[in-house]
């Protein structure tokens, strides 16, 4: 930068270097895996290249960078080794994710999804956070193909209204989204959707506000994230002019009324089913085990600790605030690794 400087160029560079942090990591022992319990988080891709007004990613992050399939698949096999069973893959834009197969073909997420749910002893794939404009025919597809891959997807839509979504850079229309939205669900008709939410971006008007509500109406969202507008330094919605902070409150608290009255109706709909979970900790009492659903909703059940890092069949009978509670229907024959789990106290 020092030399492009000196002969005049221009020094603007939000590119990071091209350098596999991850080679500078010592893999974590068995042991250590064993403490963080049966699910685990391994990132794919970093950085984003889609520059939305409010977001400081692209500058701080730098461009979007993809770890190789090789790479990838070797650390799911070690976590799969420790007795992981459910991996989430994460990125900045996880779904934008291009690294590259060990002879130099790029892939795409769907490809490197299919790939990985061939690692023996991985029960479950996820991965956090999406945007509309990268869920591909592959990725779709891979939702009606994968059994391992859950029927649970974070897919950030901000707003509901087109013109606040093109003050926000998102280049996706309300339109755009719902119909991925529709196309998940056509080849995986129980996929459960969360989002992200901006209220109070500026120039958002009562009408875009309510765009926003019946979008959520519209979809039926299983959870969200929802947040009031705050200005990042050096972004371009930093130098526009702002809502008034009680305005941006009182609609929050509007648009939060309403994503919890679709996640309890969720939630309630489950009462009276059997859902397979996966048990992962102990939970705060003597007997009492924790796992997730497909959905990622957290289930308390009275069971045995062997079974941690199980799939087992579960009775929902009935719901709190912010779990379910469920009755042991039925157990598989708890496998070595889930065994070492309970015995490490994961």
């Amino acid at each position: 930068m020092i030399a492009r400087l000196q002969s005049g160029q221009p020094i603007v560079d939000t590119d990071f270097p091209v350098e596999d942090k991850f080679d500078m990591l010592a893999p974590p022992s068995r042991a250590a895996i064993q403490r963080r319990g049966v699910a685990s988080f391994v990132t794919v891709q970093e950085g984003c290249d889609k520059f939305c007004t409010f977001c400081v990613v692209p500058y701080t992050r730098g461009a979007e960078v993809s770890r190789p399939v090789e790479k990838i698949t070797a650390e799911v096999e070690r976590l799969a080794a420790a007795g992981v069973r459910d991996v989430t893959l994460i990125g900045q834009n996880v779904n934008a994710y291009h690294g590259n197969y060990a002879d130099g073909r790029p892939a795409t997420l769907g490809q490197l999804l299919r790939s990985l749910a061939k690692t023996p002893g991985i029960h479950r794939l996820r991965y956090t956070t999406s945007h509309p404009l990268d869920m591909n025919d592959d990725l779709i597809a891979a939702h009606g193909d994968l059994q391992e891959l859950m029927p649970s997807v974070h897919l950030p839509v901000q707003s509901g209204s087109d013109r606040i979504l093109a003050a926000m850079n998102r280049k996706h229309t309300r339109k755009h989204y719902l119909n991925v939205i529709a196309r998940l669900r056509a080849v995986r008709p129980d996929i459960a959707f969360t989002s992200d939410f901006i209220v109070g971006f500026p120039g958002e008007t009562e009408a875009d506000f309510r765009d926003t509500l019946s979008l959520v109406d519209e979809v039926g969202f299983a959870g969200a994230y929802s947040f009031t507008y705050s200005p990042r330094p050096g972004t371009p919605a930093a130098e526009m002019a702002g809502l008034p902070a009680d305005v941006s409150a009182e609609r929050l608290q509007r648009l939060q009324a309403s994503i919890t009255r679709h996640w309890r109706a969720f939630n309630a709909s489950f009462v009276g089913r059997t859902v397979e979970v996966l048990l992962e900790k102990p939970g705060r009492f003597p007997g009492q085990l924790v796992g997730k659903t497909p959905y990622l909703q957290t289930v308390q059940v009275m069971a045995q600790p062997a079974l941690i890092g199980q799939l087992v069949s579960v009775n929902i009978t009935g719901t709190g605030t912010n779990t379910l509670f469920g009755e042991f229907a039925e157990q598989r024959t708890p496998d070595f690794a889930a065994t070492d789990l309970a015995t490490a106290g994961a």
